[in-house]
Formats: C-alpha cells, sequence, structure tokens
C-alpha cells in the first residue's frame, strides 16, 4: 500500500510539473518556468521570458511555483505586482518633432544615414506566430552567445510572441554582407516597439550599426502610428543618451530569505537594484513585505 501510494504521489508530481498554466501572453509549466541565472557562484532564479521580453505578467500561482530565491524584472507598468527599481527603460517618442528636430541628433541621423546610402534595407512585420526557436536563432545566435542569454530564454521569447508580431530589420552591405538583423516587439496596448536584440557585424563597427538600428526602428514607429520606441534598461548603455526623450520606471520584485548569500553580496543585483525594505515585497501598493511562507508553495 505505501509503495502504491508513493508512486501516486510521484505521478501526480509529475502531471502537475506538466500542467500548462497561461498569464497575460506567456505559457509556463512548473518545469520550464525558471532560468538558472548566477551571481558570482550564487544561484537565483529568473524567468524564461527575462532576456528578450519587454513586460513579464506574475501571477500568485506563478510565484507559489517558482523556486527561491526568484527574481522577475520588467513586471508591467500597470501590473499590481512589483516595486521600483534603480533602473529604468528609456523611451523616446518618435511623434516629437523636437526629437527630430534637435539640432545634434539631426545632424548624427543625417551621417548614419549618408554612411548607409548604398546599403540595402529591409523592415519587415512577421506574425510571431509563424516563428520558431530556430528563426529565432538563425536572426541572434551570436548576439545570445555573446550575451549568454539561455536557449530556455529564446524560446521563453517565442512563447512570448505568439499573440504579437515582431518587426525584424535587416541591413546588408553593397557586396551582400549582412551588417545587423534588430528585432522589436510591437506593443499596440502599450502604444510601443520594445527593441529586444540587435545582433551587428563587428567588421562595420566604424559605422555604428546598433545605433542605425535604433534610427531605423524609431522611423519605423513613427510612421506606423506607434508613439514610443523602447530601448529597454539605459543605466549601463550610454549610447543611448542619444535617443532618450522620456523614462520609465522599471517594476521588479525578488523573493529571498534576507540570510541568503545573494540577499547578503554588497555587488549582488538584490543590492543594486532592490532597496532593502522592499525585498520580498509583492505588491505595489506600499503594503509592507510578506513573509516567505505567506507566497511559497
Amino acid at each position: 500500500m505505501n509503495g502504491s501510494l508513493h508512486r501516486l504521489r510521484e505521478v501526480r508530481q509529475a502531471r502537475a510539473s506538466q500542467k500548462l498554466m497561461q498569464v497575460g501572453c506567456q505559457s509556463w509549466t512548473a518545469r520550464n518556468l525558471c532560468v538558472e541565472s548566477y551571481h558570482e557562484e550564487i544561484l537565483y532564479y529568473t524567468t524564461r521570458w527575462d532576456a528578450l521580453c519587454p513586460y513579464i505578467e506574475v501571477s500568485d500561482e506563478m510565484l507559489a511555483t517558482a523556486p527561491r530565491p526568484f527574481v522577475v524584472y520588467a513586471v508591467p507598468p500597470d501590473s499590481q505586482f512589483g516595486v521600483a527599481i534603480n533602473d529604468k527603460y528609456g523611451m523616446v517618442d518618435c511623434f516629437s518633432e523636437d526629437f527630430w528636430n534637435e539640432e545634434r541628433r539631426a545632424r548624427k541621423f543625417k551621417e548614419y544615414d549618408k554612411q548607409y546610402r548604398n546599403f540595402t534595407i529591409t523592415l519587415d512585420r512577421i506574425p510571431g506566430k509563424d516563428l520558431t526557436a530556430d528563426d529565432i536563432f538563425e536572426m541572434g545566435a551570436e548576439h545570445f552567445k555573446k550575451c549568454f542569454i539561455a536557449d530556455e530564454e529564446v524560446e521563453g521569447f517565442v512563447d512570448y510572441i505568439r499573440t504579437l508580431d515582431i518587426l525584424v530589420i535587416r541591413v546588408t552591405s553593397p557586396e551582400g554582407v549582412n551588417v545587423l538583423t534588430d528585432v522589436s516587439v510591437i506593443l499596440p496596448k502599450y502604444n510601443q516597439l520594445y527593441g529586444s536584440f540587435c545582433q551587428w557585424n563587428r567588421e562595420f563597427k566604424n559605422k555604428s550599426p546598433g545605433i542605425f538600428a535604433c534610427l531605423l526602428a524609431c522611423r519605423w514607429a513613427r510612421d506606423n502610428g506607434l508613439q514610443y520606441y523602447n530601448l529597454g534598461p539605459v543605466d549601463d548603455y550610454g549610447y543611448k543618451a542619444l535617443f532618450v526623450t522620456d523614462y520609465e520606471p522599471i517594476y521588479a520584485l525578488a523573493l529571498v530569505d534576507p540570510d541568503h548569500p545573494l540577499a547578503q553580496d554588497p555587488t549582488s543585483p538584490l543590492k543594486i537594484d532592490f532597496k532593502p525594505e522592499e525585498l520580498n515585497q509583492i505588491y505595489r501598493s506600499g503594503s509592507a513585505p510578506v513573509e516567505l511562507k505567506d507566497v511559497a508553495a
């Protein structure tokens, strides 16, 4: 009898780990929800949408399932979850005449257009449901390797865009060499285009291909009725200052035992991004942090 009960428990646990759950445009199981991340050699967990997706929806069920320490970055601005951290999104108001006409920007944009005047530029709007992980790897495999983006996070991106469209920008040299492939997510709900990743050829570094991709994306957003281009986090990326007109807070949450090494290490992302009193604070209302046992399975 005990052996039978043990096997029954194992079967139920296996089924539970495979149960498909949904929140926003994201689907997940207990088995594929998290990706292992490391600060130095300290293990913690992020979601499979962390690296490439603009806003990550959260649910109580997700929080109850995830192992600890668990960190979710980029919670939507209109969510009940998360707190504002010490970083921000850089936004470009693509409808702003001041943005396009400001003297320095206008001069730089003209220089980039001149540099690329003989290059072939394509901009394709593609339904996300038509793309596979292999397609995304074809566009960004070198970038993913360089930035330590896990295969699971690429699969998470494919999951995320199932109900969305993406913009793919490609620039090719007159000799037929690929200069850049830039991928952005179209977010009608937030009136924005979000820059997910840009893979560019280092042989063309002197032509600033990443900056040129941002310029092309801003123009496409403006011409297609999206007011904002979201450059992603800006604190560590000085080149983005050329574009930024507005800032948006980045919301996140971290569930961690206060005595865990990740919470104690002064160089950890928790120390850099969160105020100490906001660790384990789930809701944005400003209520006091919860006890981990209140949200853990």
